[in-house]
């Protein structure tokens, strides 16, 4: 064990570290697989093993299959809408300005903000009497929407999730522009190629690797959102915000407590998020290879 360590004395500063990420991980990992293959409910006194069942009954599920095609839905409206609107801002910010330090201190405020105090935030302002959205609107054009309404509730909340993570992209997507090189866009000039031209030879296919950055990390976010739709709508009305991390939470402990099968659907919606990860990974190591 000594030899072991003499030869690797980075492992001696790293491996407390290793250990607690180990325990915190590992372990409610393997207890999460356990529990979804039992019919375990919350505060029962035993419970028993029924394998594969409760995987069965989620893919039969109705309200499984909506909030599955729900979160996959909003995760990619919301990551597109972000990207367009970050690479929009970002290429604004690409140019010398006046106070572009305080641009730069208000795009950080909302990806600062907690998610939950962001719903919050906008709950009170989606109030449809008293919230000052609903204010301007009466006052400009005398019209009041009711935002968290089963019609307009998923509306609503990408609109918030739009807000806070739409200044994470643009700041992913800054960097890149400010890394490209000098030369090609100076040859593009000199050849006489039209804006659109240089966009789409030499922006899009040198800001690859960036894009592909900001997408897995906003499409894998937006998988698992749970905090703003929470405080926003609990999921509601009715199911019209329904996710399938709030449909873990619904099934295991606010009505049901079948702890079982919200495992099973935890496990499911992992499974989702690393296949989502692994495609988007090799995309983006190719593009960064490809740049190379």
């Amino acid at each position: 064990m000594r030899t072991f360590f003499s030869q690797r004395t980075h492992l001696i500063y790293i491996l407390p570290a290793i250990v607690i990420l180990g325990v915190l991980t590992i372990v409610p990992t393997v207890l999460l697989y356990f529990l979804s293959i039992t019919n375990y409910e919350l505060g029962a006194s035993s419970f028993k093993i029924v394998w594969f069942e409760n995987y069965f009954r989620l893919f039969k599920s109705v309200e499984f299959q909506k909030s599955f095609f729900l979160s996959v839905y909003f995760s990619v409206v919301v990551t597109a809408i972000e990207l367009v609107l970050g690479f929009f801002l970002a290429k604004l910010l690409d140019r010398e300005m006046r106070l572009k330090s305080v641009v730069f201190a208000c795009l950080i405020v909302p990806i600062a903000m907690t998610p939950s105090i962001t719903g919050q935030i906008w709950k009170l302002m989606f109030n449809s009497e008293y919230g000052v959205l609903n204010f301007l609107l009466h006052s400009s054009i005398g019209q009041k929407i009711v935002w968290l309404s089963p019609e307009n509730a998923l509306m609503s909340t990408m609109l918030v999730d739009i807000w806070q993570n739409t200044p994470f992209v643009a700041l992913i997507l800054y960097a890149g522009l400010r890394s490209l090189p000098v030369d090609p866009y100076e040859a593009a000039l000199t050849d006489g190629a039209s804006t659109l031209q240089v966009f789409r030879h030499i922006t899009l296919p040198l800001l690859k690797p960036m894009i592909l950055l900001a997408v897995i990390f906003r499409l894998i976010d937006s998988l698992r959102l749970f905090d703003i739709p929470f405080s926003l709508t609990q999921g509601g009305p009715g199911s019209a915000t329904e996710f399938m991390s709030l449909h873990v939470y619904r099934l295991g402990f606010a009505q049901t407590g079948w702890v079982g099968r919200a495992s099973a659907a935890a496990i499911l919606l992992m499974i989702l998020i690393t296949i989502v990860s692994t495609i988007l990974l090799r995309f983006f190591r190719k593009g960064a290879s490809d740049k190379q």
